[in-house]
């Protein structure tokens, strides 16, 4: 398929956290957008903060994405869509809770647009790296040819009992199975290629709506509570970590993967590289010495990292220049501070 540079682009989930930053980066390369929201309540802070935009962002509701039919009016008219509505939280109790909206969310849109996306070029669906990583005890980097068949293997064994990063990630990875099942049975007759972005966690200043840090998304909350806040114990900050991505690049690949040609077909890791909890918390200490300093005796050249990733494909399809961890820290509590949160 050709660069998709111009036109309109349905961005579904578009209030939150990562979708914002979506839309803005769209907007801001000349892309008109369309954004899903669930209920009309949630529709006044994006019109407020991308009013200078003027007709170029609407809103739309689409109440229960997991219907099949949901996005059929949504998907008509439009050149490109970016699906990054999922839930992503560790508090399910039945597995379905999660699996059933990340899965029958992804398929539904497929459909609708297989159906009625008739000027469709590219659908662009946020994935994660929980659909790529198996928990190790080893060092390991993991690339896109990997898959995490573990979580869905304990979802199966333990249903309701499996642990709550286990339900999240068994989600990610069926739901991103069934958009690969379905492209690969249909694409002999769809008007649209297919590109999946894998991100591990995602870190950075927010404008979604959020009215107090604990309503904060799940990764966002947890920076909060663990950096800010000083919640974990030495250990744990010097031990507990995995890779990250600024929720800006984040936003900027969602871009590029419809501007780059080459990105059809391809399931691409958005990763700017390994942390831990201390790496963080080193640098927000240095620049506000309210932040509690935490593990002092850490020294950052001996840590393990069990879980890396390969850069290799981004770095050929897409190049980002990836923000530093202490630029994402910085900003982060520049933004926390202009919320009155610390």
């Amino acid at each position: 398929m050709p660069a998709i540079t111009s036109g309109k682009v349905l961005v579904t989930g578009a209030n939150g956290y990562i979708a914002v930053w979506v839309v803005k980066t769209l907007l801001e390369h000349g892309f008109s957008v369309r954004g899903t929201v669930r209920a009309a309540s949630k529709a006044a802070h994006l019109r407020e903060l991308f009013k200078s935009y003027g007709d170029k962002f609407e809103v739309v509701v689409v109440e229960d994405i997991t219907k099949d039919g949901a996005f059929d009016e949504a998907v008509k008219d439009v050149d490109a869509i970016e699906h990054t509505a999922s839930p992503f939280h560790f508090k399910a109790v039945e597995p379905d809770e999660l699996i059933v909206p990340a899965v029958h969310g992804t398929t539904s849109i497929l459909k609708s647009a297989q159906k009625y996306g008739t000027s469709v070029k590219r659908v662009v669906i946020t994935s994660s790296c929980a659909a790529v990583l198996t928990p190790s005890t080893e060092p390991r980097v993991f690339s896109e040819a990997d898959w995490n068949e573990a979580s869905i293997q304990e979802v199966k064994e333990k249903g309701r009992d499996a642990a709550g990063p286990a339900k999240y990630r068994a989600s990610k990875t069926l739901a991103e199975r069934a958009a690969w099942e379905f492209y690969d049975k249909n694409k002999g007759s769809l008007s649209w290629d297919l590109v999946v972005l894998n991100p591990p966690f995602v870190f950075g200043p927010t404008i979604h709506e959020v009215d107090v840090p604990e309503n904060l998304n799940q990764s966002a909350r947890d920076w909060y509570l663990n950096v800010v806040k000083g919640e974990l114990d030495n250990d744990s900050l010097a031990n507990i970590g995995s890779s990250y991505v600024d929720v800006r690049d984040l936003a900027l690949a969602h871009t590029l993967a419809l501007q780059k040609p080459d990105a059809a077909g391809e399931r691409i890791i958005i990763s700017a590289g390994p942390w831990k909890w201390q790496d963080f918390v080193s640098v927000a200490h240095r620049l506000d010495s309210r932040i509690p300093a935490g593990n002092t005796s850490y020294d950052p050249s001996k840590a393990v990292h069990l879980v890396q990733y390969s850069p290799e494909k981004e770095r050929r399809l897409l190049g980002i220049k990836f923000r530093s961890l202490e630029e994402t820290t910085k900003d982060t509590l520049e933004d926390f501070k202009a919320r009155g949160w610390l």
